[in-house]
């Protein structure tokens, strides 16, 4: 049975031209990515209430929302900011909500949201929920104004929908959407001097234009005939058409037209809402999301020849430019890592080639290029995108995945050897092997299963890596126990009917004569050095005992002084700039900040180009940026497009410059970041019921943590102060003017705000009119108390339009400044201040928080009765990733335990070879404190799947042991022996798996080396407790008299559950 693939050669050959042409056609077929795509757990609730303070805004909007949130079980957290006139939730969802059921529980929030939005008051919007996608837009295109003149931002929309519209209909587009597009309106601008003496309000113009503009159904006549249409013809069309609308007045028998009162004019709504800056230049830009299943290398070739098309149509004075192009970091990164992956490969036959010769260099060579076709063939069916992770996986795997062909083929090679005939070779082999070929899989496969199985958003992203590494040991065992020991018994077929021909001269060599690259390299004098030190701690078990472990406990200790991250930068040509004026600052202060600190980044040498999108953030042209900055005037972000690589020198270089030259703003410039999102690195929460009191506890803390060394800009949710104009209004005089506070507000907001009445259609784009005061006028305080104001009711028997009656507003009150809380801030239906600070690049926000905890320890910070606070940040998301990490490990603990017992037959073995594993962690943490690196998430991971790795060369060791009649009594000789018959095996499957992180450790950054070193440096460190610890320990036991000795001396031992290599009969 075992022997089917060598019996049958056209099986054999059939069986690696379908892994290979199947691995083949499922690479080609595999979707592009750079990073992993993240399950949309986030959203926003966005909901207006025009005029309210942030206080009403709370208590009438966002209690109501949360109210009925908290009743959806699968939210994790929401955090709300009431501000003048909005409301704004983001939500969260727990981390165990899969990609299948997301749509359903934003379905579910919708449906809660319709049910809040029955409390709410008059004049509140509607909530609406936005989805925040977690992943970069594949394509980020800019139409810029380059004429001196200002920008007709109508012209660059009509053309900016035209380019969308041609990229939507791309075959593998997901969606597009349109930034720094300013919204257009018929604007009516009214004189109020003029407009009152005609008894009229800025709403009664509005009104009367709305009676003007016909787009209702008129009815239909139906005859017996045909049907036709009726529709009064006298919408508006046209300016024209709006200017001669007329208007009456006085008793409504007098008419005068709308043009001969006011100025009709189209433009943009004023102020902006948001700004796109592209290179300088004012432009609409247009982003793209490709279908995660389609791969975006070919999608981006359709989509240039598109760009290419539509440059050539542009009107001169536009021009397009591509600000992001992700395929470019796709294929840069993927074709990096292919050759990382290649490069390994040649390094593990490499030292295999040094290490067993040619001949079992060839056939154990054959495993790497054969299981990682097979593992694409698996990726294309689970639908495991090409992206840096699931491609590290496969780096990781390649020098694990041939551990058991080197066993394979030492084993067939040894029964030929012995003369057996090839097809009783590979039966006996395989029957020999395939339990203990499987346990040692199976034990890889549960030391990487909690990477695998890791939830949230950090499963997501490293989780391919645990899952291409058990896929290719899989795939490697399958291989081992058909294909390789067929190829293993063909290939020595063929090189004995080599050496048998009569003009050979093979056939008369010793064994011993045969040439290193034949049996693999030996060195007489390290042999000897080696086993000097092998009889020394044979004969004083402690000392090789206290040797092996000498540098796991040091890893232990060293470990105490580690210092803690996440997940390090990115290796980017790219940096971000947040700029935040105080919350009173338009827009246009906001522009001008932008276009000076652009002049200065734009100096340095190594910057290429600065974009800048104001109000609102950039569109996501990374993974993790964290979005919901949108209506906010006095918010910027840029993307800094560099020359190379960005450095924590240069990030460092310009954060300096931008403290300096504009103290007055916040000014944060921070490279990027691996893994999911958090706001700031550092932050505290503060909960209390009392804003006030919240307030001055945050002040106090952030007076802390403002001196704590390394924090460069800091910020608290309720320290902003919004400066008001508050109109004392005298209501007795109002009320006998025919007013109310009610009638005042609403006059004051139609005519400053303006109102909307009707509508005008070009082509499919509908432009409001809308009736307000001029710009100059609305901007001036005493144009503005000045304002006539018109009864609402008859006063003393007078016509309440009657230009006698008018009133101006000064006369009702006095206007005066205040101060108003810019906004309230929320987590979990509690009221919180929430501190978050911005550190130094390159210093580990681990650091900072500990020295701000010190200061606030030793400065007596304690909170009264019923306030309480915690930290976020870096540390929250590192906890509960390191959470999800552990959450499996008991259970795949258990069933590591139960196979190695199953293996050895012993629980006593089997907790020795838990003493390696406890080694091996130790091991890992002395790697990575050695070579300088934080203990940061890849560390981690790493550590955790080195346990698995590191094993099974002590396993092996061990089996050896319990083979040998003599060293299974204790015969320290004997011991000795098979300690030195193993090293050939143990030291080839350690050089094979370390050498096999070369490339991610040449590959420089602060990404994966991290992750190799812990890997390959524990791994190396395992090889000195498989050959010193194990046979010391193993001795001890023996000696110590117990049950365990007389077992092993006394009726043998099981070998069938025990791989036994026989590599070493070649030293």
């Amino acid at each position: 049975m075992f022997s089917l693939f060598y019996r049958n050669f056209r099986l054999l050959i059939l069986t690696v031209i379908i892994i290979v042409v199947w691995g083949l056609s499922s690479y080609q077929a595999l979707p592009r990515l750079e990073d992993p795509e993240l399950v949309s757990r986030l959203a926003l609730v966005k909901t207006f209430f025009p005029g309210a303070s942030a206080e009403r805004v709370e208590a009438l909007v966002t209690e109501k929302i949360e109210q009925e949130l908290s009743e959806i079980e699968e939210i994790d957290t929401y955090k709300s900011t009431s501000r003048t006139g909005s409301s704004i939730i983001e939500i969260e969802l727990l981390n165990r909500v899969t990609a299948d059921e997301v749509d359903p529980i934003w379905s579910r929030i919708r449906d809660k949201l319709s049910d809040a939005k029955v409390e709410f008051p008059a004049g509140t919007t509607e909530p609406e929920l936005d989805e925040i996608e977690v992943k970069a837009y594949s394509l980020i295109t800019a139409l810029t104004w380059e004429q001196d003149d200002p920008p007709n931002y109508a012209i660059l929309l009509r053309s900016a929908e035209l380019l969308e519209d041609q990229l939507r209909i791309l075959k593998g587009t997901e969606k597009t959407e349109i930034f720094g597009d300013p919204e257009e309106e018929i604007v009516v601008e009214i004189n109020p001097a003029e407009l009152v003496t005609l008894g009229l309000t800025a709403q009664d113009l509005s009104q009367q234009i709305q009676q003007s503009d016909s787009k209702t159904a008129a009815g239909q006549l139906r005859g017996t005939d045909s049907d036709l249409l009726i529709e009064v013809d006298q919408e508006l069309d046209s300016l024209d058409r709006v200017r001669r609308i007329p208007i009456s007045f006085g008793n409504g028998s007098q008419f005068t037209n709308l043009g001969d009162i006011a100025l009709v004019s189209k433009g943009t709504v004023e102020p902006l809402s948001d700004i796109a800056i592209i290179s300088g230049h004012p432009a609409v830009t247009v982003g793209v999301f490709v279908e995660s299943d389609y791969r975006l290398d070919q999608w981006a070739k359709q989509a240039h020849q598109v760009l290419k098309q539509f440059q050539e149509q542009l009107p001169s004075g536009l021009e397009l430019k591509v600000v992001f192009d992700q395929s470019n970091y796709v294929e840069a990164r993927l074709n990096k890592l292919i050759i990382n992956l290649l490069f390994g490969a040649l390094l593990v036959f490499g030292v295999t080639f040094l290490m067993m010769g040619w001949q079992s260099a060839l056939i154990v060579g054959s495993a790497l290029p054969l299981s990682i076709l097979m593992v694409f063939g698996c990726m294309k069916l689970m639908g495991i995108p090409l992206h840096q992770m699931s491609v590290t996986g496969l780096i990781v795997a390649l020098g694990i995945l041939i551990d058991t062909a080197i066993v394979m083929v030492d084993e067939v090679q040894k029964h030929l050897k012995q003369g057996l005939k090839p097809e009783a070779a590979i039966n006996k082999s395989v029957r020999y092997l395939a339990v203990p070929l499987l346990s040692s899989t199976i034990t890889t496969i549960l030391a990487f299963m909690p990477i695998a199985l890791l939830p949230g958003s950090v499963g997501e992203f490293v989780g391919t890596i645990g899952l291409n590494v058990i896929l290719a040991v899989s795939c490697s065992l399958f291989l081992s126990l058909t294909v390789i020991p067929a190829l293993t018994a063909r290939l020595h077929k063929y090189w004995q009917r080599r050496v048998a021909r009569p003009s050979s001269n093979r056939s008369l060599r010793k064994p011993s004569s045969r040439p290193w690259w034949e049996t693999g390299l030996s060195i007489p004098l390290l042999s000897s050095l080696y086993s000097s030190s092998v009889k020394l701690t044979t004969a004083r078990p402690i000392l090789g005992i206290l040797f092996a472990l000498t540098l796991p406990v040091a890893g232990f200790i060293g470990a105490l002084n580690l210092e803690l991250q996440f997940f390090p930068f990115a290796d980017r040509d790219q940096l971000q700039i947040e700029l935040e004026l105080p919350s009173s600052a338009s827009i246009s202060q906001t522009q001008y900040f932008v276009k000076n600190i652009r002049e200065q980044v734009i100096s340095h040498p190594e910057v290429k180009d600065v974009h800048w999108f104001v109000g609102q953030n950039a569109p996501r042209f990374y993974y993790n940026l964290t979005g919901g900055r949108e209506n906010e005037s006095n918010y910027a972000q840029a993307l800094v497009q560099l020359n190379s690589l960005s450095s924590s020198s240069l990030t460092r270089q310009l954060q300096a410059e931008m403290d300096e030259t504009f103290p007055s703003a916040r000014v944060v410039v921070r490279q990027f970041e691996q893994g999911p999102p958090f706001e700031a690195p550092v932050e505290m929460r503060i909960y209390g019921s009392d804003s006030k009191r919240l307030q001055e506890l945050g002040e106090r803390a952030r007076a802390l943590l403002v001196n704590v060394a390394n924090v460069t800009h800091t910020r608290a949710s309720l320290s902003e102060v919004l400066p008001q104009l508050g109109l004392r209004v005298d209501e007795e005089k109002a009320r006998l003017a025919g007013l109310n506070n009610a009638s005042i507000a609403q006059q004051l907001d139609t005519t400053l705000e303006g109102t909307v009445g009707g509508s005008i259609l070009e082509s499919t784009e509908e432009l409001p009119v809308r009736v307000r005061l001029s710009n100059s006028d609305r901007g001036d305080l005493d144009q503005i108390t000045s304002l006539d104001l018109l009864p609402v009711s008859p006063n003393l028997g007078s016509s309440s339009n009657s230009p006698t009656n008018l009133i101006p507003l000064s006369a009702l009150g006095e206007v005066e400044l205040k101060p108003e809380q810019a906004k309230i801030t929320r987590y979990n239906g509690q009221r919180v201040n929430t501190l978050q600070a911005f550190i130094t690049t390159g210093v580990l926000p681990s650091k900072v928080l500990s020295d701000f905890k010190q200061q606030l320890d030793s400065s007596g910070f304690q909170l009264p009765q019923g306030y309480s606070f915690e930290f976020g940040g870096e540390a929250q998301e590192r906890a509960q990733a390191l959470g999800g990490l552990t959450s499996a490990a008991g259970v795949l603990v258990v069933l590591t335990v139960a196979t190695l017992v199953l293996s050895l037959s012993s629980f006593k073995l089997a907790g020795l070879i838990g003493v390696v594993a406890i080694a091996s962690f130790g091991l890992g943490l002395f790697s990575v404190n050695f070579f300088g690196y934080p203990f940061g998430f890849n560390p981690i991971i790493g550590t955790i799947g080195l346990i698995g790795v590191a094993i099974n060369d002590s396993i092996v060791v061990l089996s050896a042991l319990l083979e040998d009649p003599e060293a299974r009594r204790g015969n320290r000789k004997a011991v000795r022996s098979v300690v030195m018959h193993s090293t050939r095996h143990v030291l080839t499957t350690t050089l094979t798996t370390m050498i096999g992180f070369v490339p991610l450790l040449l590959d420089g950054g602060g990404f994966w080396p991290p992750l190799a070193v812990a890997i390959a440096g524990g791994v190396g460190g395992a090889t000195l407790l498989a050959l010193y610890l194990i046979p010391s320990a193993y001795l001890l036991l023996i000696g110590s008299g117990n049950k365990t000795a007389a077992k092993f001396r006394s009726n043998g031992y099981n070998l069938k559950t025990v791989a036994i290599p026989n590599i070493y009969r070649n030293l």
